[in-house]
């Protein structure tokens, strides 16, 4: 059967000195240190150490064919966003990240399908970069980070990024980042065990309760690591528009839970029951394989879950490849 991961990472092989460049520090490089070995580091200090797998796309395909994932949709690391930089700045690493992926696409069409970035903190460069991935380097979409330095993807100067991504067909990934409150849960990795989920939920609540959703019911947005918590919570999230319609409706009247199935997540939850779960509350065909790819706290095999839950073969179909086809509006035939 055909299996599509939507929510692999990569870098390219060799990272400009963009600190040197610019003038200031905090932009990620990358130090090989080892035969397919490297270090992201931030202004000299580690942040993730990485294998070729990060960059060589020949390796990728190898481990793609020993566990049976026929297509991966390519993004970068969040940590590469850059949306604090200068915006011409954050523009230019867009630029290189995007043109990268683009032609590890283009060499092999029948094996990946790209993902741009944007220099979100400046939404016209970002509308400009949206446009060229699109148009220019042939990716089917974006991804995203869950807030632009803080601030929610419902604020009113980014909709013209989705009302573009909209007009144009382009497909949307919002993944947790720079999670709010990280400085308080630094212990036990709890930023990405309970911040991320969070993070994710809060980006999702951001765009029904802001409109964005309700403006643009053609934009088709795909949120990481199972829609984070939102699922889970859709119940209270709903009280809380019925009983406080002055604090939740003030920018869209419409219930949240109208929005469980016009919205996408990827199937990376780890557990069974939360999987089945999930299928229940939004659809199959809402829910496509994910597994964050090369990185440990994603899904070692993925697809070993989904394969495990014996799922009828026409939900297996949805969540291995047919949302994922939907999502980024292409056809299974052109793998």
């Amino acid at each position: 059967m055909l299996s599509i991961d939507t929510h692999t990472h990569i870098l390219p092989e060799h990272l400009p000195r963009w600190a040197e460049r610019f003038g200031y520090g905090g932009f990620v490089e990358l130090a090989h240190h080892a035969p397919g070995c490297a270090r992201m580091q931030i202004d000299g200090k580690p942040f993730r150490d990485v294998e070729m797998n990060c960059w060589s796309a020949a390796k990728r395909i190898e481990e793609c064919e020993a566990c049976g994932v026929r297509v991966q949709v390519l993004s970068t690391v969040p940590v590469m966003f850059a949306y604090w930089a200068k915006p011409e700045h954050g523009h230019e690493v867009a630029r290189f990240l995007n043109d990268d992926i683009a032609e590890t696409v283009r060499k092999y069409p029948k094996r990946f399908v790209g993902l741009g970035t944007l220099p979100m903190q400046d939404p016209e460069l970002a509308v400009r970069e949206l446009d060229r991935c699109v148009s220019e380097l042939g990716l089917r979409g974006v991804q995203i980070g869950s807030n632009v330095n803080q601030t929610n993807l419902s604020a009113a100067h980014l909709l013209p990024v989705f009302a573009r991504a909209e007009q144009i067909g382009a497909a949307v990934f919002v993944h947790p980042w720079e999670m709010f409150g990280r400085e308080h849960i630094g212990q036990y990795w709890m930023p990405w065990l309970v911040g991320m989920p969070a993070e994710t939920a809060r980006a999702v609540a951001a765009l029904i309760f802001g409109g964005v959703l309700e403006k643009l019911p053609r934009l088709r947005v795909c949120f990481a690591h199972g829609g984070g918590s939102f699922p889970a919570t859709i119940g209270r999230i709903e009280q809380g528009f019925k009983c406080r319609p002055d604090l939740c409706a003030v920018d869209n009247n419409v219930n949240p839970r109208e929005y469980v199935r016009r919205v996408f997540v990827d199937a990376l939850v780890h557990d069974a029951r939360a999987l089945q779960y999930l299928i229940d509350v939004m659809g199959s065909d809402r829910i496509a394989l994910g597994s964050d790819y090369p990185f440990p706290l994603g899904e070692t095999e993925p697809g070993a879950l989904i394969r495990s839950m014996n799922l009828p073969r026409a939900v297996q179909e949805d969540l291995l490849f047919r949302t994922a086809c939907a999502w980024l509006d292409v056809k299974p035939e052109a793998f």
